[in-house]
């Protein structure tokens, strides 16, 4: 079954330029789903795994005798899994200057790309993020006709209606597999199998990590940090880590698609936080599934912070670059956003029945004069005035849609 991906209309327009397209992300995101979606659309194309090792040998080892036999006489190729490829930077580069064809891969992490690839890549490719699904792709694929409408109204029946949908994504996150699921108990089965499977193969496989017990401790005591500043001692207690293996491990994290970091926005070294992140998981199902913890969201304790780990996930998909923002006085806004030369705060509560404004956000209206501040919560919608500042109430679901639109 395949559910349609948004980035599909992306690569489509870059089909007919040369550069070579790279698709990365987490395992089990849709990377060879999408690929083969495109291939199939395409005369005069042929699609290569390199998990076929003998295939991938001679990539490694005889560049020259691979574009003979996989290259010549096709206008596209398409390469999955191409974090195998120990010089895989190099030969495309050798592939790209020699032939005509155009090339797509796919990677399962940006680790390979990014540190041994790019530096030979540079001016030939373009890099394309796949994430698990987007709220947006789930609802157009679960109920079209809600998600034709849902942005543009928001009586309180829709508003209703499509929180429905959102509590499952906040608990069970995005892969494709997990979309599909019948129940929850498969859903929850999915998930223990991708995070077993990202140990199995990407940890163990391809970066050869020793210490994967230790990671394993770093990643529970960050999926119980989510939204949190992370406090380096105590993460290198609880995992074993020293200072400079968890600086490492935690860009390990990041390049392999299970966490991520959020600096601090500030004007005032004296007064703000400047260096301290927060951390988020790319999916809240993983992070559940570390935890073992899928609870329905009205009887757990923390809530707040998967709903604000979703909205970030939602943000991150979207492309809109995050911050917080954190006085040393301990005022706090979750998420701000620089936009064409504008500063949008926005702040997240998991349950709001009256447009309040909670005293932090207040704070930084006061300091920043912004033009648009938001308050993303469960059902709340509308709108209200703080001397120049246009204050956004929306939905949860809303998330990114809110700058994009200027509702």
């Amino acid at each position: 079954m395949y559910i349609n991906r948004f980035l599909e209309n992306k690569l489509m327009k870059y089909l007919d330029k040369k550069e070579i397209l790279a698709v990365i992300g987490p395992r089990q995101c849709g990377k060879t789903t999408l690929l083969k979606h495109i291939f199939e659309k395409l005369d005069d194309a042929l699609f290569l795994d390199f998990e076929d090792r003998q295939m991938l040998e001679l990539f490694n080892e005889d560049i020259d005798s691979f574009i003979d036999l996989y290259i010549k006489g096709y206008k596209y190729v398409f390469i999955d899994e191409f974090q195998y490829a120990k010089e895989g930077g190099r030969n495309l580069k050798y592939i790209y200057d020699k032939e005509k064809t155009k090339l797509i891969i796919s990677c399962s992490s940006s680790s390979e790309l990014s540190i041994h690839s790019i530096k030979y890549l540079v001016g030939r490719i373009f890099v394309f993020n796949l994430y698990p699904f987007s709220f947006d792709e789930i609802l157009s694929f679960k109920n079209p006709s809600l998600f034709a409408i849902y942005r543009k109204k928001h009586s309180d029946q829709i508003i209703k209606e499509v929180n429905k949908y959102f509590r499952e994504y906040v608990t069970y996150g995005g892969y494709p597999r997990v979309i599909i699921s019948e129940n929850n108990e498969e859903k929850e089965t999915v998930l223990r199998n991708i995070y077993n499977t990202y140990f199995l193969r990407e940890i163990k496989q391809i970066l050869n990590l020793k210490d994967d017990y230790k990671l394993s401790k770093l990643i529970h005591a960050l999926a119980l940090q989510i939204g949190n500043i992370i406090n380096y001692n105590e993460l290198s207690l609880l995992s074993g880590f020293n200072y400079q293996e968890l600086l490492a491990n935690l860009n390990i994290l990041e390049k392999t698609y299970i966490s991520f970091e959020l600096r601090p926005f500030y004007s005032n070294k004296r007064t703000e936080l400047v260096k301290s992140p927060k951390v988020f998981f790319f999916d809240n199902g993983f992070r559940n599934i570390v935890i073992k913890n899928f609870q329905k969201l009205n009887d757990r304790q923390d809530k707040g912070a998967l709903y604000e780990n979703a909205i970030a996930d939602e943000f991150i998909k979207n492309d809109v670059g995050l911050k917080y923002w954190r006085t040393k006085s301990k005022a706090e806004v979750d998420f701000v956003v620089e936009e064409k030369g504008e500063i949008v705060p926005i702040e997240v509560k998991s349950n709001l029945r009256e447009m309040n404004v909670p005293r932090s956000l207040y704070s930084f209206i006061e300091k920043y004069k912004p033009l648009k501040a938001y308050m993303l919560t469960e059902s709340l919608s509308g709108k209200k005035k703080i001397n120049d500042t246009s204050l956004l109430f929306l939905p949860h679901y809303f998330a990114a849609h809110g700058l994009e639109t200027g509702f």
